[in-house]
């Protein structure tokens, strides 16, 4: 065989040497290194709702975790009740005797009618209160929602008939009713119905019954999502290849279920954050004088015919908190799933 002649093989030469030079350059620079995930994070930083929104929810979770520094550093506690010690502090119908609801440089937020308790500390732990049982309530439903719905989606059959059953009851349940018809037999399982119930209590039942009644929406979503993906290549390859369920379910499914994860605990705690306080405005939640949103909207309807500034501060502070994170969760799943966008 005759080599090739040098002519014939320069053009060869410099071919190889313009591919090589133009590969770099075909590719716009960084985005071999975006990933799904940083994608995202710049589209939520365009959505300027989402970002202001997130803001507000950071501030009402650092106003939660620092509200016993706060309150130290203001000079007062909720718990107080400082028209005792200062009986001029009420009119002699026991409303506030300053202006406002008694609202000065000493009592920021003025003071509570009747009791003369401060208004600014107990709304603190009141906020702190209501997002802790909210969070905890919040993540508890996620993990069991998204054990109950892929494990029905991905077993299938028997399983996921008797999963999908259940998840129908419960969401056909009334719940408000059934959570102030369920508190009072879920705390008696713990304490006697002549016994004081502790707060702690209170809040691990409120924990329970939320979870209870909770995690079947995500559950079925997520079962939803896991019929589809089962199904997938990737998922029967892995099957192929010899690989345990749980391999399957935790390296090829729960990786592609993260953002309608995300999504629906985004949504799922300002519910919670309601549901709570409204629990505690019927009294069979959180009870005086325990600070709470629910506990505070609960005294101030006592009192807004006269003095509508206790009632004020706990009902404007949860609407603004409900609100940002309700828009907070549309710009996550706008972000994470740009074709759902508004």
């Amino acid at each position: 065989m005759t080599p090739p002649t040098p002519s014939a093989a320069a053009p060869l030469e410099v071919t190889d040497e313009s591919v090589e030079k133009s590969t770099p350059s075909a590719t716009p620079k960084g985005s071999e290194s975006r990933s799904p995930g940083r994608l995202a994070w710049k589209r939520f930083k365009r959505d300027r709702t989402g970002v202001i929104s997130a803001y507000i929810v950071i501030f009402f979770f650092a106003i939660a975790i620092c509200a016993p520094l706060i309150a130290k550093l203001y000079g007062k506690d909720p718990y107080t009740t400082y028209a005792s010690q200062r009986p001029e502090l009420l009119d002699a119908f026991s409303y506030p005797a300053g202006p406002n609801g008694g609202m000065s440089s000493e009592f920021w937020f003025g003071i509570e009618p009747q009791l003369g308790r401060d208004v600014f500390t107990f709304l603190l732990y009141g906020i702190r209160t209501s997002l802790l049982i909210a969070s905890a309530a919040t993540i508890l439903t996620t993990v069991v929602g998204i054990l109950i719905g892929v494990t029905a989606g991905y077993l299938g059959g028997k399983t996921d008939y008797l999963v999908s059953r259940v998840i129908d009851i419960l969401l056909s349940f009334p719940s408000t009713l059934f959570f102030i018809a369920f508190m009072p037999v879920v705390y008696g399982v713990f304490v006697a119905s002549n016994d004081d119930i502790p707060t702690s209590l209170r809040a691990t039942c409120l924990i329970i019954v939320l979870t209870t009644f909770g995690w079947a929406s995500i559950a079925r979503l997520l079962r939803g999502q896991v019929l589809g993906l089962r199904e997938r290549e990737f998922v029967e390859a892995a099957q192929v290849t010899g690989a345990s369920p749980g391999r399957i379910v935790f390296k090829e499914l729960l990786p592609n279920l993260w953002t309608p994860i995300i999504i629906q605990s985004t949504l799922m705690l300002p519910a919670f954050v309601t549901a709570e306080a409204g629990l505690a405005f019927l009294g069979v939640g959180i009870i005086d004088p325990t600070p709470d949103w629910g506990v505070m909207i609960q005294r101030g309807a006592q009192f807004y015919s006269q003095d509508l500034t206790f009632m004020l501060f706990p009902g404007v502070s949860m609407i603004i908190f409900v609100l940002a994170f309700n828009l907070l969760g549309d710009s996550v799943r706008d972000a994470l799933d740009p074709k759902s966008k508004r």
